[in-house]
């Protein structure tokens, strides 16, 4: 491989992942869904050889599975991935704010203007602008750390927590609201500096997704 070729192929490769990424976060390409080079080479406007990068890179995060000269499965959420999700979500987000205790300056009224943001979204009904808001928030907690590996691992749980039909979930009031008191929870027990009191609201936050994922609880 050249170097001139080594050098214009990522933005293609990134075209596609992107596109297929999205397509299947936002489940336009439904679980099931076969997907085959040449199409997606023809959506985006690329040659085969990104394509195949993309998708080897989407395998890779579990989202698809190839198979050779017929193209790439979209994954099905499975009870079992979601299970995975929360459980491993659990450990990196009880594990973050544990390390938030006692909270870096600049972390508490960092989460206060999200939570203030996501209140102001939730009034308007801007659930989508919400769920960004709501992705923040977790995210600032488990970046305070300072742990590159965590930091990259939850983004990705929080990209595949996206299929599982967490937007819908979002936009239902009872849940905006517990949301948003558990945030509360949480923001409290942070500049309180109640380590033990805050991995429980982060425990007792994520665990209802579970159960809501499996159809028990709204």
């Amino acid at each position: 491989m050249g170097m001139s070729l080594a050098v214009k192929q990522p933005p293609a490769a990134d075209r596609v992942y992107t596109h297929v990424k999205q397509a299947v976060l936002d489940r336009r390409y439904e679980g099931g869904t076969l997907l085959t080079e040449g199409e997606l080479a023809e959506v985006v406007g690329v040659s085969r050889t990104p394509v195949r990068e993309a998708l080897l890179r989407l395998e890779a995060e579990g989202l698809l599975k190839l198979y050779p000269k017929k193209g790439a499965l979209v994954l099905p959420v499975s009870a079992q991935e979601i299970a995975d999700v929360v459980e491993t979500r659990q450990l990196v987000e009880e594990h973050a704010v544990r390390k938030a205790v006692p909270a870096p300056p600049g972390l508490v009224e960092r989460l206060e203007e999200l939570l203030e943001q996501q209140k102001r979204q939730a009034a308007a009904g801007e659930f989508a602008e919400a769920a960004v808001t709501d992705r923040c928030f977790h995210a600032e907690i488990v970046r305070s750390g300072g742990n590159e590996i965590l930091s990259r691992l939850y983004d990705q749980l929080r990209d595949r927590q996206l299929r599982m039909g967490v937007a819908v979930m979002h936009s239902h009031p009872d849940r905006v609201a517990k949301t948003l008191a558990e945030h509360e929870e949480i923001l409290n027990a942070l500049r309180s500096g109640d380590a033990e009191a805050a991995v429980d609201a982060v425990h007792r936050h994520i665990s209802w997704f579970s159960h809501l994922a499996r159809g028990e609880a709204r």
